[in-house]
């Protein structure tokens, strides 16, 4: 497993850096603007550039002290390093949207895993933009996101709610190095969602949700696999966390899936690979005859 030490940084501290503020005036639309503390001036505004960031966006700095503030318990220190530079843009989306996230130089965490952190942490109704001047992990843009979250919807997540999804972001990443980006994802997020129809009161039947889901998606998890999500699901059971509204924010997320295959262009798509899949049965046909 490789680790980018820049970008663990940046997620981490993001998250974490200044008290609260009031911002009764942000409204759909409005942008908040997170930079890693290490960046030079050139890789300041190049990024600004970047993520189209308005004059008026608020900006937020992040340090490499909240980055090991909020990703020593589950990255070595040497992995987190001594340089913040990751950012984001957060831009404040219509009520009921849900999320939405976008990466650039991020080689390790992926959209999936941001939703699924920011889903845990309660951040909703919002498009995000992760970057970075080159390629790293991404695992330190979380903490920056989710500060901008608080600043935007004025509302303050509790610290281990914060810690909480830090750590299934870090244990996700990790999953996926052994089953896949793509299947990690799809797993954790399958077990939130059995978790908010019928939440589970014993590690027995934690377990069965985890092997189930794994069985259902085509997944072989290891014994230690599979303990390490019960740890991970029984921290996030003890927390403050609405369910109810995991739940909701998961649908929405499939929405978005099914709202691009009604579109125009996922009818293009579809039709594409129709025509495709004809051609092969008709070459097929052609040949045995």
């Amino acid at each position: 497993m490789k680790w980018n030490k820049p970008l663990v940084l940046l997620i981490m501290s993001l998250l974490f850096i200044l008290p609260i503020q009031a911002f009764a005036d942000m409204a759909e639309g409005d942008v908040i603007v997170t930079l890693g503390e290490n960046l030079t001036e050139e890789q300041k505004n190049m990024l600004l550039a970047e993520m189209k960031a308005p004059k008026d966006a608020t900006i937020i700095t992040v340090s490499n002290e909240e980055e090991h503030q909020y990703l020593g318990n589950y990255i070595s220190k040497a992995l987190i390093g001594t340089r913040a530079i990751s950012s984001s843009a957060v831009t404040v989306a219509k009520q009921g949207s849900g999320l939405e996230v976008e990466t650039k130089n991020i080689n390790w965490v992926t959209d999936e895993m941001y939703i699924n952190a920011l889903i845990t942490a309660g951040v909703k109704d919002a498009k995000i933009y992760i970057t970075a001047p080159a390629n790293v992990s991404g695992t330190a843009a979380l903490t920056g996101i989710i500060k901008a979250y608080e600043i935007s919807a004025e509302k303050t997540i509790p610290e281990d709610v914060k810690q909480a999804a830090n750590e299934e972001m870090v244990e996700t990443a990790k999953l996926g190095d052994s089953v896949g980006n793509e299947n990690a994802a799809a797993l954790i997020a399958k077990i939130k969602e059995e978790i908010a129809k019928n939440s589970p009161e014993t590690d027995a039947e934690l377990r069965t949700i985890i092997e189930n889901a794994a069985k259902e998606l085509g997944i072989t998890l290891t014994e230690q696999e599979i303990l390490s999500l019960i740890d991970l699901f029984n921290k996030l059971k003890e927390l403050d966390i609405d369910w109810n509204q995991v739940g909701e924010q998961l649908n929405q997320a499939k929405d978005k899936i099914s709202k691009y295959l009604e579109s125009e262009e996922g009818q293009g798509f579809l039709e594409s690979l129709k025509r495709f899949f004809t051609s092969v049965i008709d070459a097929v046909k052609a040949f045995f005859s």
